[in-house]
């Protein structure tokens, strides 16, 4: 397994659309292994596959336990080509992002999703998911669609990001 280099704002590769996993075969694992590396190495708690520079419509997600607040392998969702079923309700959450690192902002989301997806075997399943789950997973799929969590950000918020980002840049 391998660390990947994550690809920071504004690469112009965060803004591409990821295409569909055809072939569920090595290739398609060992990517998954790195991509799981790659986020736990970061202390992500999601990750697409364009985030590491692979257009395909690959997401990790691993929310940390409430009683210890620890991630687990075992809980891990490895979610190829999902398709949103439902949305509904709306919520804020204070997001931030691998790709976007040190900036944090409340973005609005639905409270409740439902998904159909495939796992690393081509295995189709179907997910429902609230709280911090379905953020997690609106945030990495919204990267599957060129889409970062700073675009959803109100006009004046969106203005604070882009000079915090190039004061940082010159330090």
């Amino acid at each position: 397994m391998a660390v990947l280099e994550i690809l920071k704002y504004p690469n112009r590769t965060l803004r591409k659309i990821s295409k569909d996993v055809q072939n569920f075969d090595d290739a398609l694992h060992t990517l998954l292994d790195n991509m799981y590396e790659t986020m736990h190495e970061k202390q992500g708690v999601g990750i697409a596959a364009i985030q590491v520079g692979v257009d395909q419509r690959v997401l990790l997600i691993n929310i940390p336990r409430e009683e210890d607040n620890q991630q687990y392998k075992e809980d891990l969702l490895e979610i190829i080509n999902p398709v949103f079923l439902k949305k509904e309700g709306s919520t804020k959450w204070n997001e931030g992002c691998l790709s976007v690192p040190e900036f944090y902002e409340e973005v609005d989301r639905f409270e409740e999703i439902t998904l159909a997806y495939y796992d690393r075997f081509g295995e189709k399943k179907i997910l429902q998911a609230t709280g911090f789950l379905a953020i997690a997973i609106q945030h990495e799929m919204d990267h599957l669609n060129g889409v970062l969590f700073v675009d959803k950000l109100p006009i004046l918020k969106r203005k604070k990001f882009e000079k915090e980002l190039k004061k940082a840049q010159k330090q």
